[in-house]
């Protein structure tokens, strides 16, 4: 299957999207409060899913190698497989399940679907991110919850709403411009004009 230049770069924008935005954070404890979700909710909902998760794989092994685009500015492997880790792996079944749900059931139509399909993404993030850090820490899942998850309903929530307003509309508009294009093509080559 071919892939124009096009989704190539935007694949890679979204990825120095979320690369730009992660490092910002609040600190709320041991597990800061970060824009790198949003970055991950703009990539899903803008690209399809396959090229939403490739953005954020590449936001990860990016990190990974090194380079300080993980919340407060971190990189490197240790940041993957330290106590917050499993989040930033999290990112990724976000990516998946959100970029699937829209995919398949919402793609430029239904809105509605959206913070749905971010909601369960989060939900897949919440569960990895909180289990490997009772893996990691030995704290029990009350206490852990009460780190990990409660101090960043409120703000995901936000992040969910600005990025449904935002992603969507640009969505269908990508969308319609390739659709106006591949009618055009279709239809110079019915025509004609661009058979060989």
């Amino acid at each position: 299957m071919r892939i124009s230049a096009k989704t190539i770069a935007f694949t890679a924008l979204l990825a120095a999207v979320i690369c730009a935005v992660s490092p910002w954070t609040i600190p709320l404890g041991p597990i800061p409060l970060s824009l790198a979700s949003l970055g991950v909710y703009l990539a899903a909902c803008v690209l399809d899913c396959k090229h939403g998760v490739a953005a954020v794989v590449a936001y990860v092994v990016i990190g990974g190698v090194g380079l300080p685009v993980f919340s407060g500015a971190r990189g490197g492997f240790g940041a993957l497989v330290g106590p917050t880790g499993g989040y930033i792996i999290g990112y990724i079944l976000l990516a998946l399940a959100e970029g699937l749900i829209i995919d398949l059931f919402a793609k430029e139509k239904r809105i509605r679907l959206y913070p749905v399909a971010m909601v369960a993404g989060t939900a897949l993030l919440y569960a990895l991110g909180t289990g490997w850090y009772m893996a990691q820490t030995g704290v029990e899942l009350l206490p852990a919850l009460a780190v990990c998850v409660l101090p960043f309903l409120a703000g995901d929530a936000v992040k969910i709403v600005a990025a449904t307003a935002v992603g969507f509309p640009v969505r269908r508009a990508l969308r319609k411009t390739v659709l106006i294009r591949r009618e055009k093509a279709e239809s110079k080559t019915e025509n004609g004009e661009e058979k060989r």
